[in-house]
């Protein structure tokens, strides 16, 4: 049986992906792993939710859900942050295989 890389986790039926967010960045993209999380540049500012609203988007779009399927489960105002993808966690080593 496949492991899950350090940045995610099973909780039910969701994957939870465990993110360092840095924003403002020249371009959006995922860095890799660093640690237990997954680092991911985006371009937007951290102000207002654009930056977690980016890093949404940009999960989604690499793991080919919509992004209604992902929410910020914590860390809304800090680098450090939590998603948890609805449905994937029967499929969570191949969604994570996407991501890294």
């Amino acid at each position: 049986m496949s492991v899950l890389p350090a940045f995610a986790a099973v909780k039910g039926a969701d994957l939870e992906i465990r993110v360092k967010a840095v924003p403002g960045a020249r371009r959006d993209e995922i860095a890799g792993p660093l640690g237990d999380r997954l680092k991911i540049r985006v371009s937007q500012p951290p102000e207002g939710g654009k930056a977690n609203e980016a890093i949404r988007q940009l999960l989604a779009e690499r793991l080919g859900v919509a992004a209604r399927a992902i929410v910020l489960a914590s860390g809304a105002a800090n680098p450090v942050k939590t998603y948890l993808v609805s449905g994937l966690a029967g499929t969570a080593v191949e969604a994570c295989a996407k991501l890294a």
